[in-house]
C-alpha cells in the first residue's frame, strides 16, 4: 500500500505513527503542504480535497481522512488498538471525535496553527491576537478535561491499553508545542505523551516534527518534560 503524506502534517503523523508502531509496511509519497504540492493537478486526482494523508491499496482502493484510515487498518489487520466489543469501541470512537471536534478547533486551528500557517500568521495584528486569545481559553479548558478526567491515573485515553484514539490525540496535543505548550502544567498528559514517545513507531513518524520544534533550548526542555 502507498501513503501520500507530509511528515510535518498533524494528520499524516497520526497514520504514519500507527503504521510504524504496528509494523505495517507501506510506500510513501511526500506531498509538501507548505510548498503547495497538494494543489498540483496530478495530486488532485488522488484527493480532490487537496489534503493529506491518502492511503491507496494495491488494488486501487483509496481512503482519505486520518481517523478513517487508522480505523480501516485496525479492522483489516484485526489489531487490538480498535476493540471489537461494542461499548469499548464506542468509547474509542467517542474519544477520537472529542479530539477532532472542539479540541481541534480551539487547540489546533485557533491557536497552534496561528503560529505555523503563513496566511494565519500574516493576519492583521488585532485579529490574530483575538483569534489566539479565544484559542488559548478553549485549549486550556480542554487540556484540563483531558488531564483530569479522560486520563487521570489511567495510562491511555481509553484505559489500560493504547487505542487508535491515542494516536489521534497525541498528534493534536503535541501540535501545541508550536505555541509554547508546557506539559509540566498537565502531569497526566505529560506522562501519557511520554508513554507514546517511548513506543517503537514514534521516532520514525515524529523525527522531523520534533527537530523543527526543538530549535531552541526552551522547546527542547519541554519535549523532554
Amino acid at each position: 500500500m502507498k501513503l501520500y503524506l507530509d511528515p510535518m502534517s498533524t494528520t499524516s503523523r497520526i497514520v504514519t505513527f500507527f503504521l510504524h508502531d504496528h509494523d505495517l509496511p507501506f510506500d510513501e509519497t511526500v506531498v509538501s503542504v507548505l510548498e503547495g504540492e497538494q494543489f498540483r493537478p496530478d495530486y488532485l486526482t488522488v484527493n480532490a480535497n487537496a489534503q493529506v494523508p491518502v492511503l491507496v491499496e494495491d488494488d486501487g482502493f483509496s481512503l482519505t481522512e486520518s481517523s478513517a484510515i487508522i480505523r480501516y487498518l485496525a479492522d483489516r489487520y484485526e489489531l487490538a488498538a480498535y476493540p471489537t466489543e461494542t461499548r469499548a469501541r464506542a468509547r474509542v470512537d467517542e474519544a477520537m471525535s472529542w479530539f477532532q471536534t472542539n479540541f481541534h478547533v480551539y487547540h489546533c486551528v485557533l491557536l497552534s496553527y496561528t503560529h505555523v500557517i503563513p496566511f494565519l500568521k500574516a493576519l492583521e495584528p488585532q485579529a490574530l491576537a483575538a483569534m489566539r486569545s479565544i484559542g488559548q481559553q478553549g485549549s486550556a479548558k480542554y487540556l484540563r478535561i483531558l488531564n483530569d478526567q479522560m486520563l487521570g491515573d489511567r495510562p491511555y485515553v481509553c484505559g489500560a491499553g493504547v487505542t487508535i484514539a491515542d494516536y489521534v490525540g497525541v498528534a493534536n496535543v503535541t501540535l501545541g508545542y508550536h505555541y509554547g505548550l508546557d506539559l509540566r502544567v498537565y502531569p497526566a498528559i505529560r506522562d501519557w505523551v511520554a508513554r507514546m514517545r517511548n513506543r517503537k513507531g514514534w521516532d520514525r513518524a515524529y523525527a522531523l516534527f520534533e527537530a523543527g520544534i526543538a530549535s531552541d533550548v526552551q522547546d527542547a526542555e519541554r519535549l523532554r518534560a
